[in-house]
């Protein structure tokens, strides 16, 4: 519904220490869905082409999210999608080797 896609779209630019636009949320603050949302537009966006700049793999993809953990995303969100079988399924659907470490 939506009252639960509206924070989702207007949040999901915050950032998880505040730094964030359009309110400067922080932390719990933050919707979960938005929070949620943020995480996976990030990934997505990481692992496609730009016109700026050719796609990462998955797993530097993930390098990249934590190393952003606790600053730019929520820490136990981060967590979770990196241990979830996602990025492994997605990999493998890009070619990539279906381990990630």
């Amino acid at each position: 519904p939506a009252s639960v896609l509206a924070p989702a779209i207007r949040h999901h630019h915050e950032r998880w220490d505040g730094t964030g636009y359009p309110d400067k949320l922080q932390g719990p603050a933050i919707p979960m869905m938005a929070r949620i949302v943020a995480v996976a537009d990030a990934f997505h966006a990481m692992i496609t082409d730009r016109p700026y700049r050719p796609r990462h793999t998955v797993a530097r993809a993930l390098e990249i999210l934590a190393a952003g953990s606790g600053a730019q995303w929520d820490p136990r969100l981060t967590a979770a999608f990196a241990t979830s079988s996602l990025p492994q399924r997605i990999a493998g659907t890009q070619g990539e080797e279906a381990k990630i470490a």
